[in-house]
């Protein structure tokens, strides 16, 4: 029965995302020729036309990369590969925990390079076509081994820690292995800003008095700490413009894209990081941290009792293996397939993520005038080629943020 479960539940993830694109790329396609009646005296019918050809662009390839996910997923499981690399690993590898940790790393290298093509294809190909790129590959090559790197150094510790709980603490290994991973979460969130972010890019100081001075009075006024301001090289990588807020506590600090500050002027800066602050004030971050880690736990409890049950691993394609620990067996499956039941949440996810930008907008709008914060999100919409007539219902089911035309009025009129 589980087995006939999992295939419904895959069947029909596959098949409503490819219903979604498929909606999105019709209804798009329809709303092409003309310029929504919000937008008409700000932007043009070409940039307009990008967008909607750019969306349909990334529909068209996450539409493959869905079906490819979906049978990479099938043939680690029902047709047994999952089980190869297990008996294969255990012929080649004695130590318990060495092997569980070389069996984890065979399967992410199989994922990832299932996932490169993918990801060269939509770097060299998709954003360059719409003149987004700007990504070497030696750039690329380098990003790639970096990534890969980090995840050794930081990931192999806590996938070995975690082996060592499910096998040496009982029953309690659950909340051990929990614990790991918040504290784990913590140490990325502490590391990020200084040592993490570093390697991929290069951060300076803001060297502008003006843009300087507007944001710390508004960082005084919303009650909001900061340690620095900082600007970073994103049009090394890409054309796309954003900021982001990094940090723990007093170490907290803004960071703005290069891209983002030759485009917006210092009115509509301010508006965006009103915007941001207005998540931190609202504390849409904390609320969002205690989410993750509340389901952190749930898929930890979840595992702790599917670890113990035979069916899970024969009905996912998997024979455990008697006389030796299967701990690394019941955490790749999980991780495969926790994504296949849980797909229905999604809606439910993007609609509080939409409800919070709302709040986060309005906020902004409190702290400085909202044709600010309309001219700087016309500007990002348009040099992002965000789609301005999205599908209903795929931004419904998807969307963290509001459908630009619904935003605006919102924004407008409250």
């Amino acid at each position: 029965m589980f087995t006939l479960l999992f295939v419904a539940f895959l069947l029909t993830d596959v098949l409503i995302r490819l219903w979604l694109a498929t909606r999105q790329v019709k209804h798009v396609r329809t709303h092409r020729a003309q310029v929504p009646a919000e937008f008409a005296d700000r932007i043009g019918l070409y940039s307009h036309q990008r967008a909607a050809d750019y969306t349909v662009a990334r529909m068209q390839l996450s539409m493959i990369e869905h079906v490819v996910e979906a049978a990479v997923l099938v043939g680690f499981t029902l047709l047994g590969g999952l089980q190869f690399l297990d008996m294969r690993l255990a012929t080649l590898i004695d130590g318990e925990i060495l092997r569980q940790l070389a069996l984890i790393a065979v399967v992410l290298a199989i994922l990832g390079a299932v996932g490169l093509p993918f990801a060269i294809w939509r770097r060299f190909k998709l954003e360059a076509k719409f003149g987004f790129n700007r990504v070497t590959p030696r750039l690329f090559i380098a990003d790639t081994l970096k990534t890969l790197a980090l995840t050794l150094i930081l990931g192999t510790p806590l996938a070995a820690c975690v082996l060592w709980v499910m096998g040496n603490t009982g029953s309690a290994w659950v909340w051990w292995a929990w614990g790991l991973w918040v504290v784990f979460n913590f140490l990325i969130l502490w590391l990020f800003p200084s040592f993490i972010a570093p390697l991929f890019n290069k951060f300076t100081p803001l060297d502008n008095p003006d843009v300087a001075s507007r944001i710390h009075a508004l960082a005084q006024r919303c009650g909001f700490s900061l340690k620095g301001l900082f600007v970073m090289d994103g049009s090394r990588r890409s054309a796309h413009g954003n900021a982001y807020f990094t940090g723990l506590g007093k170490s907290r600090r803004i960071v703005f894209f290069d891209t983002l500050l030759a485009r917006l002027n210092t009115d509509e800066i301010e508006a965006v990081l009103a915007h941001e602050l207005g998540h931190f004030k609202h504390k849409h971050i904390t609320r969002r941290m205690v989410v993750s880690f509340g389901a952190a736990l749930m898929f930890f409890l979840i595992l702790g009792w599917l670890s113990q049950q035979v069916w899970f691993y024969a009905q996912l394609g998997v024979i455990p293996q008697l006389g030796r620990p299967n701990d690394a067996l019941a955490l790749i499956l999980m991780f495969l397939t926790v994504p296949v039941f849980t797909f229905w949440i999604t809606p439910l996810a993007s609609w509080m993520s939409r409800r919070d930008e709302f709040q986060a907008d309005r906020y902004a709008t409190a702290q400085c005038p909202s044709d600010w914060l309309v001219s700087a999100l016309v500007k990002l919409y348009d040099d992002n080629a965000a789609t301005l007539t999205p599908d209903p219902v795929h931004s419904a089911f998807y969307d963290s943020h509001p459908p630009a035309v619904i935003r605006i009025q919102h924004i407008k009129h409250g």
